[in-house]
């Protein structure tokens, strides 16, 4: 039986609301290329001074939608910087960060409490400190102690504002001499791909979407692109309100792809084909869609588009976030509310 919503005004009035919310996050995904071009334009503006002590490693800090940045932007530069890199996502941090560490914290809100700890963790070991936010208490830490800090447009869920983080850590690697000098040209360039082929992106998306419904999803792609099998996890948590998992060729073909043996129906598997993986990997990875298909009928292959790495994982980017939009409006859910993430703030907040 067909409800008709105006003879029920609290129905209407729910249906109204999750139509603004798909509006608003439809209007957000859509901005990802216009971000794009302003926070390239802010990075023209920022110029890091270079530590006067030897930095021998880097970390960066950051939870969720901001510390995925760090995550992809590490292993962008891991075949060009000369020091190790590592992505926390903690209160504190790792024994060896002392007074020749660069810690970043990347906290869009500039409120995200586990960074924040961290920073002042990063402060006590003597580490050389620069921040990326909107403003709040990041912000304030940073000009209280005299650290260098980039400042991006706010107000939006953390998860919309990926390409803020994505080139300010670019540029902050670069300028730092740990980037490849195109790095931000690559950006750029990520940012046409995704102008030029919108339509067909939207189309691809629409399609996976209605495959992957009512499945649990996997995630899988080469190790190189682990980053953007992470934000795929998290995009499909938040905006379509589903469990997934993530993994990454070779590791899974050591574990997971024997789990698959109890594998059935239930699970849809996501495969990101990047057309860079090593031969070995890519032998690895066509047995793992063979050998998944036989254990479900819902196997998706998505294809990236352009000619690095940069330019795939912007291009990845987008495509994942529509396909986690159009699964939340395919079971009629909410893809902006978080209520289970701002009770748990509102509870840590009560701990003095």
């Amino acid at each position: 039986m067909r409800l008709e919503s105006k003879k029920f005004p609290l129905l209407e009035k729910a249906l109204l609301y999750l139509q603004t919310s798909k509006s608003i996050m439809e209007k957000l995904i859509q901005e990802f290329s216009s971000n794009i071009s302003e926070a390239l334009k802010i990075a023209a503006g920022a110029t890091f001074t270079k530590p006067t002590q030897e930095i021998r490693n880097i970390v960066i800090c950051g939870m969720g939608g901001s510390g995925i940045g760090g995550r992809i932007v590490a292993q962008w530069v891991q075949n060009t910087c000369s020091v190790p890199v590592l992505s926390v996502q903690d209160y504190s941090l790792p024994a060896f960060v002392n007074k020749h560490s660069l810690v970043i914290g990347s906290s869009y809100s500039g409120n995200t409490e586990e960074t924040l700890f961290a920073l002042e963790d990063a402060k006590s070991k003597g580490a050389t400190i620069i921040g990326i936010c909107s403003g709040g208490s990041l912000a304030e830490f940073c000009k209280t102690h005299g650290y260098q800090y980039v400042v991006v447009p706010g107000g939006n869920p953390p998860r919309t504002a990926l390409a803020f983080s994505l080139v300010q850590l670019s540029n902050i690697f670069l300028q730092l001499g740990y980037a490849q000098s195109t790095i931000l040209d690559e950006i750029s360039n990520g940012k046409n791909l995704i102008d030029s082929n919108q339509a067909a992106i939207k189309s691809e998306a629409m399609r996976v979407a209605h495959e992957l419904q009512k499945r649990t999803v996997a995630v899988y792609a080469g190790s190189e692109y682990e980053g953007i099998t992470i934000r795929a996890k998290q995009q499909f948590n938040e905006n379509s309100k589903e469990l997934c998992w993530q993994h990454v060729i070779p590791e899974m073909n050591h574990n997971e792809l024997v789990g698959w043996g109890g594998g059935d129906k239930r699970y849809a598997c996501l495969f990101i084909q990047t057309n860079d993986l090593s031969m070995r990997n890519q032998k690895r990875f066509d047995i793992s869609v063979e050998r998944t298909k036989s254990k479900t009928d819902k196997v998706e292959v998505i294809s990236a588009k352009g000619a690095t790495p940069v330019e795939k994982s912007i291009y990845l980017i987008h495509l994942i976030d529509w396909i986690s939009l159009y699964l939340s409006d395919l079971k009629h859910g909410d893809p902006i509310e978080i209520e289970i993430i701002d009770y748990l703030k509102a509870e840590l907040s009560k701990i003095k």
